[in-house]
């Protein structure tokens, strides 16, 4: 009997749930014990953070958003900051004893589902000699290896949804609406939902724009009779020679940057250069719930199970991938080693420049 654990860090995402469900399920008829470590490591920190999952527990959730062993994305163990008496803030490894807990639970392997930077410690974790498989998770669709990521084609369709429904406001008053999505450092969310939802300009991190281009995208538009705009646009968008924009830094000075404000930014300047009643929206962390959709809960069920099939034969220190529509297993170092950009020479780029689109380039 093989005992194995399950974490879910970073970013919640539509489909954790359904990776927990498979997870659970292909390991009871195995006849294995399953346990779930509650808000990313906190389990092994904390014995009443580690939870048996049996199939009662996860009847049914599969169809959920969220997760039910929630997530965090300050709990770096390696690098995680605590405030002392003395209300400083130092900076420590636990790293020692979540490996001491690990072996002394009897754990045979540590599934992690999570993004890039869940599956960095993930790695770092199996060097130290934990057991660790890999589930690709983010919105933003930009880890290496593999196709897609779970939870990307929710976050596109409920970003889609909400431009569908932009239209007709934004046509009602002759505005220009510019709507900020998720995509730290790729485009991935923005391109799709752009060219889905019929956008006129689609801002991304991979193209530094020129106000200028995209204003007179706006203005080309009422040579056409079209009197309004919507304007897609990446939270890491920057303009050329620009600095990309962030509300600042995360807890305690020590989190990664938080960004956020660009297309406040982008609004303001496309109302003051050509008078365009003009107006920004921020999807946020919409994008991150809800029900998965078809191709994300079946993603999910297929990473879930083929994670299992990999603590079955043995291939630890490596992550399921999806590759040409087939389920396959890649190293967690190949997997963390850069981020997945949006190709600009793709289809997808050709099809919105073919169409009109403008990226302000």
């Amino acid at each position: 009997m093989k005992k194995v654990v399950i974490s879910t860090g970073g970013g919640d995402a539509p489909g954790l749930n359904a990776v927990i469900y498979a997870v659970v399920h292909a390991c009871y008829r195995r006849g294995w014990e399953v346990y779930g470590s509650r808000s990313g490591y906190g389990g092994f920190l904390d014995i009443d953070e580690m939870v048996r999952l049996t199939l009662r527990d996860v009847e049914g959730i599969y169809a959920i958003g969220g997760t039910i062993l929630g997530s965090t994305n300050k709990g770096n163990p390696f690098a995680k900051p605590v405030e002392n008496l003395a209300g400083e803030v130092q900076v420590v490894d636990i790293s020692e004893k979540i490996m001491r807990n690990y072996r002394r639970l009897g754990f045979d392997c540590h599934i992690v589902i999570g993004g890039d930077g869940s599956l960095e410690i993930a790695h770092r974790f199996s060097q130290l000699g934990m057991n660790v498989i890999g589930v690709p998770k983010t919105i933003d669709n930009d880890l290496m290896i593999t196709d897609r990521t779970f939870g990307f084609d929710t976050a596109v369709s409920t970003a889609t949804n909400a431009l569908d429904k932009l239209h007709s406001t934004a046509k009602s008053h002759d505005r220009v609406m510019v709507v900020e999505v998720m995509g730290r450092d790729s485009g991935w969310i923005a391109l799709y939902s752009g060219i889905s939802g019929g956008a006129d300009v689609i801002l991304i991190p991979e193209i530094p724009f020129d106000l200028d281009i995209v204003c007179q995208k706006i203005a080309d538009n009422e040579l056409r009779d079209k009197q309004y705009a919507i304007v897609v646009v990446a939270e890491g968008a920057a303009a050329k020679g620009g600095q990309v924009i962030s509300k600042g830094r995360g807890e305690m000075g020590r989190e990664e940057v938080v960004l956020g404000g660009v297309g406040e930014w982008v609004a303001t300047e496309i109302r003051e250069r050509i008078e365009k009643d003009t107006r920004s929206l921020v999807l946020g962390h919409l994008q991150r719930g809800g029900s998965p959709t078809t191709f994300d809960r079946l993603l999910s069920l297929r990473f879930g199970t083929a994670a299992v099939r990999l603590v079955e034969e043995g291939t630890y220190g490596h992550m399921v991938a999806l590759s040409s529509s087939r389920m396959i297993s890649v190293p967690l170092s190949d997997a963390i080693k850069g981020r997945k950009k949006v190709d600009l020479a793709s289809d997808k780029i050709l099809t919105a420049r073919d169409i009109g689109i403008c990226f302000g380039d």
